[in-house]
C-alpha cells in the first residue's frame, strides 16, 4: 500500500501530516513524501521543515495519492512539471485525493473538471475556475476523486479513506489511536458559522 504525499515549498504542514497519522497506520503502509529534490521542505508559515525522502521523478505509482495545500500549492499551479507528475501517478492511483488548496493543484491538473469538490473556503472561486463544482463539505467523494476542506479536515478524508481500505473497524481503531475526538471551544470552523469579528480579524492580518 504505497501513500504518496507531494510536498512542495509553501505546504500547510497539517495538510500532510494529519492525514498521515491515520494513513500510516494502513496495512503494510509504505509512505512516500517526494519533493523537486529529496530534502527539506518549510511549510508557508517559514518555521517547519518536513523532508522529502524521494524525488518526484523517481516515484512511478502510488496506491493513493494525497497532495496538501497551502500558499505553495496556489503558487505551483502553474507547474507544468508538478501537474504533469499529479496526472501521471493519479491516472493508475487507487485513490486520488487532496487536503485545503491542495485541490487547486488537481484541479490546474484537469482531474476536477465537472466534479463535485471542496476547498479552503478562501480558494472557492479558483476551485470553480477549473471547471469543479464547489460544495460546502468536509469531505466529497466522487468515485476514486475524494478531496477535504481547510487543513483540518483532512483527518476526517483520512478516516474516511481506511475505512474504504481497510473497513470501519480498523478506521475506528485508527481514529482511537490518534484520540480524535474534536470538542472545539468554539463554533467558528467553517466560514458559515464563524462570527464577522473572526473573519474581519483573518482579513486584517
Amino acid at each position: 500500500m504505497r501513500i504518496v504525499f507531494p510536498v512542495f515549498e509553501g505546504l500547510t504542514a497539517l495538510d500532510a501530516v494529519g492525514p498521515y497519522e491515520v494513513l500510516r497506520m494502513l496495512p503494510d503502509a509504505d509512505v512516500v513524501f517526494a519533493a523537486a529534490e529529496p530534502g527539506p521542505v518549510t511549510d508557508g508559515a517559514g518555521m517547519l521543515t518536513l523532508t522529502a525522502t524521494a524525488a518526484l521523478a523517481d516515484v512511478t505509482e502510488a496506491d493513493v495519492l494525497v497532495v496538501p495545500g497551502g500558499p505553495g500549492a496556489r503558487a505551483n499551479v502553474g507547474n507544468e512539471e508538478l501537474l504533469e507528475w499529479i496526472r501521471r501517478i493519479a491516472a493508475t492511483a487507487g485513490w486520488t485525493t487532496s487536503v485545503c488548496t491542495g485541490s487547486l493543484l488537481l484541479g490546474a491538473a484537469g482531474l476536477l473538471d465537472g466534479l463535485r469538490a471542496t476547498t479552503h473556503w478562501s480558494a472557492t472561486d479558483l476551485l470553480e475556475a477549473y471547471g469543479a463544482r464547489y460544495t460546502e463539505q468536509r469531505v466529497v467523494e466522487q468515485g476514486r476523486v475524494i478531496t477535504a476542506a481547510g487543513v483540518s479536515s483532512g483527518i476526517d478524508m483520512a478516516l474516511r479513506l481506511a475505512e474504504l481500505i481497510a473497513g470501519p473497524v480498523a478506521a475506528q481503531a485508527f481514529q482511537l489511536a490518534i484520540e480524535y475526538d474534536p470538542q472545539p471551544p468554539f463554533d467558528a470552523g467553517s466560514y458559515s458559522k464563524a462570527p464577522q469579528a473572526a473573519k474581519d480579524y483573518l482579513a486584517s492580518r
